[in-house]
């Protein structure tokens, strides 16, 4: 933080403010505390002092100018004190500004390194190969793509068999099997096997460069509220300098004594600044911020905070938002006559995966591991691309691998499948019967099943005969169904699903959880697109979700919350907020304890307003000496200062954690 010049000016503003205060209140020589405070004011409000500045050349009124302007006015009268202390929660403010913009710029540049820089290309008719940068690629060009490289550029296979791992685009929780006639994304991470990819796009006309594009221009989308706030401030700002020297300049010129006129337009803007409103507004929500912090619910900003209680709609990500985002081994289905038993045919799974980077392999492994099961040696491993792996396990050959593609024919090449379809798993199971294999056709059947119900069906073969099928599926979050009933009972519409999954698994789960409304297949601008469909029905629109895929929306949306374990670093930085614990339950919870904050800032706005009225007419009307001014403007300044606070208690939490708070 201390790289910003920002940074650096309020810390020293700080700083000497805190050594001036002590030596004040002690009773020493003002010798001692004035320089302190003037240091102060000169590191803390040269900055907006020189931007005011700029900005009334233009013929604007500044807020920040104002702002210099009533600490230097308060000094004058005495109150150097609290000009200083003006001074430096305004500096730290523009500081906080300034490190959250830099910090969304960081996260951008971030994403764009996602794509490489280089990419390899296959130059004329003997294929010569050339490394070339990424922004010199054409539309036509063909690319090799190695094991272990990020793709260079959108395209299609045009040779090779591979797995991809493309949770950066479409959040996937498993990496695809790409052939032939398959689309591939810049920026996703090539598996085991070369690929041959004819550039589809431009680098400009990426996924990924559109991702950036996207998540830029939504976030731009929020200035017209910052607009209007910056409209209502310039209109107080010239109101109450027209004001002040009204109170100054009318009874000087009917004859009033100088040294009166001056104390009664320094009183008059004292009393009318809006440190009451201001803290009328602050206090509560920060209380918030506060509060959902402590509960595990990072809020980045107060405006946040009170955006979040006006949310009507709600949109859900699927993979590592309603679910965990890691696979996890479900069944365990043992074949007929395999002679095998679930923690037997566990074990030769985890012991041939066991070289294997791969999730689904990872997955298999881990659940051996948590049944205290022994995973015994392998060698003469090999793993195919989108088929699986092959290893020798106490002298047999254990195959392991994706069950439609290891039942296939080795010659056989078709058209990928649907995860879901039966009909299928029906053929498969025919054409092994055929074959007189009854082992085939009973793993097809039970792979069939499985697959209704939304898993990822694993074919285990022992020396090339299937024993038995592995059942691996995201596990839903415990608080899932649960949060997704509260969102709707809190905005009084259901939520939906946006997911870049299939149809068929999207829809099992929001089956699961209670979503009517699902939205399968989609890519980054396609969330972007249903978001905005709902921004222009009018409604004000909660996006959840975690991966890279997800920022575009997350920044589209009226407010975006990201789950913090497992988000992205993009996601992250665009969300507004971040459940930092990754309890889902938390999100229905921070909402209300918006709304309670919206309640209490009524309620403050109020009181400061009666009590600025008041005052303000005394001293037009009568004459309001200046100590009581003082005490009264500071008075309704504690007053909705203590008001505000009630929500860091954690009563108030609980309130909003509720099912069902009313």
């Amino acid at each position: 933080m201390l790289a910003l010049a920002e940074a650096r000016w309020a810390g020293a503003a700080l700083v000497l403010f805190l050594m001036a205060l002590p030596l004040q209140l002690a009773g020493a020589s003002a010798w001692l505390w004035g320089p302190l405070y003037a240091a102060a004011y000169l590191t803390g409000g040269w900055q907006p002092a020189w931007a005011g500045l700029a900005a009334l050349r233009e013929k604007t009124l500044d807020v920040d100018l104002l702002m210099i302007v009533a600490a230097l006015g308060a000094a004058s009268i005495g109150q150097v004190m609290d000009g200083a202390l003006l001074i430096v929660i305004f500096a730290t403010s523009g500081a906080l500004e300034a490190l959250a913009t830099a910090r969304t710029q960081d996260a951008v540049r971030c994403l764009l390194d996602l794509a490489p820089t280089t990419a390899t290309r296959l130059d004329g008719d003997g294929g010569a190969e050339e490394s070339v940068a990424t922004s010199d690629l054409r539309v036509g060009d063909t690319l090799l793509v190695r094991p272990g490289e990020r793709v260079g550029a959108d395209g299609r296979v045009l040779a090779g068999a591979s797995e991809v791992d493309q949770a950066t685009i479409t959040g996937e929780p498993l990496p695809v099997a790409k052939e032939a006639g398959y689309e591939v994304f810049a920026g996703t991470l090539n598996g085991t096997g070369a690929l041959r990819v004819e550039v589809g796009r431009d680098a400009a006309d990426s996924v990924i460069a559109r991702i950036v594009a996207m998540v830029e221009e939504a976030s731009g989308t929020k200035a017209p509220t910052q607009l209007f706030i910056e409209k209502v401030e310039q209109r107080y700002s010239l109101g109450m300098v027209f004001a002040t020297l009204a109170v100054f300049a009318v009874p000087l010129a009917l004859g009033a004594d100088p040294a009166g006129s001056l104390l009664r337009a320094m009183t008059f803007m004292i009393v009318a600044s809006p440190c009451a409103v201001v803290l009328a507004t602050m206090p509560p929500l920060l209380s918030a911020i506060a509060n959902a912090g402590r509960h595990g619910v990072l809020v980045k900003s107060a405006v946040v905070m009170e955006r979040l209680g006006q949310v009507d709609a709600v949109a859900l990500d699927k993979t590592g938002t309603l679910t965990e985002g890691t696979p996890r081994v479900t069944d365990i289905r043992p074949l007929v006559g395999s002679g095998l038993d679930a923690e037997s045919l566990l074990t030769l799974a985890a012991a041939a995966e066991h070289p294997s980077e791969h999730p689904l392999a990872r997955a298999v492994v881990a659940a051996a591991l948590h049944r205290g099961l022994t995973v015994p040696d392998t060698r003469d491993f090999t793993s195919a691309p989108g088929v699986g792996v092959t290893a020798t396990v106490g002298g047999q050959t254990i195959a392991v691998g994706a069950l439609a593609r290891l039942l296939d024919d080795a010659g056989d090449a078709r058209e990928p499948r649907d995860a879901g379809d039966a009909h299928a798993h029906v053929r498969d199971a025919a054409k092994a019967a055929d074959a007189g294999c009854a082992a085939s056709a009973e793993a097809a059947v039970v792979g069939a099943e499985l697959e209704r119900g939304g898993r990822t069906a694993v074919l285990v073969q022992r020396a090339g005969l299937p024993v038995g099928v592995l059942g691996v599926a995201d596990r839903l979050r415990t608080d899932a169904a649960t949060t997704v009933a509260s969102l709707a009972i809190l905005t009084g519409s259901a939520p939906m699903l946006l997911t870049g999954d299939n149809a068929r698994a999207a829809a099992l789960l929001a089956e699961e959880v209670g979503i009517g409304d699902v939205r399968a297949g989609l890519l980054p601008q396609d969330k972007v697109t249903a978001v905005q469909g709902q921004e222009k029905a009018g409604h004000k629109v909660l996006v959840i979700g975690d991966g890279v895929n997800d920022a575009p929306a997350l920044a589209a949306a009226h407010t975006g919350i990201a789950m913090g374990r497992a988000g992205s670093d993009l996601a992250l930085e665009t969300a507004d907020a971040v459940v930092v614990r990754d309890e889902l339950a938390t999100v229905p919870a921070v909402v209300n304890l918006s709304r309670a904050a919206r309640r209490l800032v009524v309620q403050n706005l109020v009181v400061a307003a009666v009590f600025i009225s008041g005052l303000v007419v005394w001293d037009l009307a009568g004459h309001l000496p200046l100590p009581l001014g003082v005490l009264g403007h500071e008075g309704s300044t504690v007053i909705v200062g203590l008001n505000g606070l009630r929500l860091l208690r954690d009563t108030a939490w609980n309130r909003a954690a509720a099912p069902d708070p009313r």
